[in-house]
């Protein structure tokens, strides 16, 4: 597997259940529905958990346009693979919302609440004021890029003619897995938290074209916040680590 077909993958997976768990919670007659806030934060953790489990060992799962951007100011990623893997989380992105949309078909028929369906796929503000939510956004992911540079990775000793590498497996993905779920309870409620502009541009695209029945516009006047915010906090999160 290429870092390209791991960061793929790893984005679906990462679009399939996160925004999975908000179909299930937003959907009428599914059997999580109204599961609540603490559902969807425990659930987007998951979600990232599952995505690094998979993508981690090849391409140091990414999974998110502002990561890259982040760590390539840091100087922790070579800038010529930033456009590679963004584009593979985009692609990944789409994957993942066409396998939501099928999982959920009959809910996205029977769903009434028009802004309840847009919610499956992005986020928006519990109080709209642009400037404010796009600081929120900057902030959180700030917050993410910048202790994800001080995750420390696996160590090596020395064993005869080759060296051991001593890390924790997949379990080693549980730091950022936790990480997304504190960012989601501390500081997601101003905006629904996108911290990843892929996660909320490529699912509201598919929003936009997607046959799901009866629904509104895309709020493609808001997208730019949840779009451009996750980019400032990382970037600024790669200039403060290199200053430090």
């Amino acid at each position: 597997m290429t870092p390209f077909i791991a960061e793929v993958l790893g984005s679906m997976i990462l679009i399939l259940l996160g925004c999975g768990v908000c179909a299930n919670v937003n959907l009428k007659d599914t059997l999580g529905n109204n599961g609540g806030w603490l559902l969807i934060n425990l659930a987007w953790g998951l979600a990232v958990f599952c995505g690094v489990i998979v993508a981690g060992p090849v391409s140091g799962a990414h999974l998110n346009p502002a990561v890259s951007i982040g760590l390539a100011i840091a100087g922790k990623f070579p800038w010529a693979d930033v456009g590679p893997y963004i584009i593979a989380q985009c692609i990944g992105g789409v994957l993942g919302i066409l396998l939501l949309w099928i999982s959920y078909f009959d809910h996205f028929k029977r769903t009434t609440d028009l802004d309840a369906k847009l919610g499956t796929f992005s986020t928006g503000p519990a109080i709209s004021s642009p400037i404010i939510n796009f600081l929120a956004e900057a902030i959180a992911t700030f917050v993410l890029v910048f202790i994800i540079l001080y995750i420390a990775g696996p160590t090596f000793i020395s064993s005869g003619m080759s060296d051991v590498n001593i890390g924790l497996g997949s379990v080693g993905a549980i730091p950022v897995a936790l990480l997304v779920v504190v960012i989601g309870m501390a500081l997601g409620g101003t905006t629904g938290y996108s911290i990843n502009p892929m996660r909320d541009f490529i699912p509201r695209v598919m929003h936009t074209i997607l046959p799901i029945g009866e629904k509104r516009d895309s709020n493609w006047g808001y997208s730019w916040v949840p779009t451009l915010g996750p980019f400032a906090g990382g970037a600024f999160a790669g200039l403060l680590f290199i200053m430090l």
